[in-house]
């Protein structure tokens, strides 16, 4: 996506409505930088008939005591059996594009609620229908596992074949309720617990090593590709982290990014737009599934190098009841389509939110870091970090303006109510909820400027306070992840390693120049110019 607008409509003006919510005043004089290439907003004004009020920030899972909504019946159908989902599909996927189909029936409905078909429906999804929630009121209702379900949901309205993990249904895959649940997540916590001490310097090492060849194709050719480095440096990363063992000395080599990048697209190939042409792409991976033969042997690869590499984890793993194969193809997941993935999105979306955000930015982080690291000995710490405000909110606006997780699913457990800003639902049992959560964590009802990224949106104690609608991790920023709910395990060590590549970035140079592109995951980043640093 080369080049971005707002999402604002003439319609949607929130000067034109009271807020209570704190008004954001940059701390630098720069251009906004706005979040999509529509025109449209991503959350449809009220109806002519409803109050037009401002929500600045409502607790995400307790709504303060006020007048009662008004009970609407959930607009929206399906259309006809096999041809409304297929329909929907080329709609989602080529005839409008993922926001605008969900923006569009939002307008033709007057509401952030509404029922609709899910890709990749027929012949892969058996049920394809779901009622999508748009608004940051009613979406956090898929995190309260007392009303919805998530058993077999990661993908949401099909499952990849578990012939891709070994014939184990993956910790992603459960519900907090099943047995496996708890165990598994308790086996993540300790790895990442063990495995502490190393993050900060295999960090240092791995991404020093990016930087190195960003400068050096740089050179050579004029600009540098950032997602191909970032996809070595965050496998190499998480293998010399996680497990202590660098790939290139192991049979595994430098293969790894490339074995993990055809296997998850073999799970996922039925969300994703690939440049195929049209039709044949639409028959290929959005109609029949990729079968799992095609990466069986890049598996057994990365099979092969995780049980190897992860002895001390696999013990611990049996001490708690978990057999070695079970827990080594949950260690796979979890590292590669949870964490390398994560990564591979989320770091070239914030380079290009932070590089768009032009050399006022640059030069505040550069400032702010390198005081911060000098007051602290010259050494990046924990407690160095926490003396970088700016940078740790721009970390979290990051997380805020395009999560890396752009879709949540939950089944109703029994029949309950939900709330937009302006009406009450109800939804029944065995239906199920659909999330699109980059216009959750934008909607103006929450949000003021939602569409811009505000490097300095979450300053301050008022800032703090609206963490708890950055929902990234599959439950507010301001909650931690336990046993017992599906927030992410990593969810800390997310924001840690998203934190450290500014940090690194801005120790190393000054400002730098980007463009972008499209791309089937995240954005496609190339660099064309990094200024060394000068202070």
């Amino acid at each position: 996506m080369a080049t971005s607008s707002s999402l604002t409509f003439p319609s949607l003006n929130l000067h034109q409505f009271p807020s209570t919510s704190r008004r954001h005043k940059p701390l630098l004089l720069r251009p906004a930088v706005t979040a999509s290439v529509s025109e449209r907003p991503s959350i449809p004004a009220t109806t002519p008939s409803q109050p037009r009020t401002v929500v600045s920030s409502p607790p995400l899972q307790q709504e303060p005591a006020g007048p009662k909504l008004p009970l609407r019946k959930i607009p929206g159908d399906y259309g006809l059996p096999l041809i409304g989902p297929i329909k929907d599909r080329q709609d989602y996927f080529y005839n409008q594009g993922r926001d605008e189909y969900f923006k569009s029936r939002a307008f033709k409905h007057r509401s952030t609620v509404f029922r609709a078909n899910l890709p990749p429906g027929p012949t892969i999804a058996r049920d394809p229908r779901v009622i999508v929630l748009l608004d940051g009121k009613s979406f956090p209702v898929l995190f309260d596992v007392s009303k919805v379900e998530k058993k077999d949901l990661f993908t949401g309205t099909f499952m990849p074949s578990t012939e891709l993990t070994g014939g184990y249904r993956i910790l992603s895959y459960l519900d907090p309720s099943e047995p496996n649940h708890a165990k598994l997540k308790q086996l993540m916590f300790f790895l990442l617990k063990s495995s502490r001490d190393r993050v900060m310097p295999e960090f240092h090492s791995s991404y020093s090593e990016l930087f190195d060849s960003l400068e050096a194709e740089l050179a050579a050719k004029g600009k540098a590709a950032f997602g191909e480095a970032n996809d070595r440096a965050a496998f190499n990363f998480l293998a010399r982290s996680l497990y202590g063992v660098d790939p290139a000395k192991t049979k595994l080599g430098s293969d790894g990014p490339k074995l993990v990048g055809k296997w998850v697209v073999i799970q996922i190939s039925p969300l994703l737009v690939l440049g195929l042409p049209r039709h044949l792409e639409d028959l290929l991976i959005h109609t029949f599934r990729l079968p799992p033969f095609l990466v069986k042997k890049d598996y057994q690869r990365l099979y092969d190098f995780f049980y190897t590499s992860a002895v001390p984890i696999l013990d611990e793993a049996e001490r708690l009841g978990i057999s070695r194969e079970e827990a080594c193809h949950n260690l796979i997941f979890a590292t590669c389509f949870n964490s390398f993935g994560g990564m591979k999105i989320l770091f070239p979306n914030a380079v290009k939110w932070i590089g768009r955000a032009g050399v006022g930015l640059h030069t505040e982080l550069a400032r702010e870091i390198r005081s911060a690291v000098r007051s602290n000995g010259g050494k990046i710490t924990m407690a160095a970090m926490e003396q970088m405000p700016l940078m740790k909110s721009v970390v979290y606006e990051c997380l805020r303006i395009e999560p890396p997780v752009a879709l949540q699913y939950g089944k109703a457990k029994h029949d309950f109510v939900i709330e937009s800003h302006d009406s009450a639902f109800e939804v029944k049992e065995g239906e199920m909820l659909f999330g699109y959560q980059p216009f959750a964590t934008k909607d103006p009802r929450i949000f003021e400027r939602a569409e811009e990224f505000v490097p300095d949106r979450f300053l301050g104690e008022e800032g703090e306070k609206m963490l708890r609608h950055v929902l990234w991790s599959n439950g507010p920023e301001s909650e931690n992840p336990t046993l017992s709910n599906k927030q992410c395990a990593g969810k800390d060590f997310v924001v840690l390693v998203a934190r450290l590549l500014v940090v690194e970035l801005f120790l190393r140079y000054d400002a730098f120049e980007i463009e972008v592109g499209k791309s089937p995951l995240g954005a496609s980043v190339t660099v064309t110019s990094l200024r060394k640093a000068t202070f």
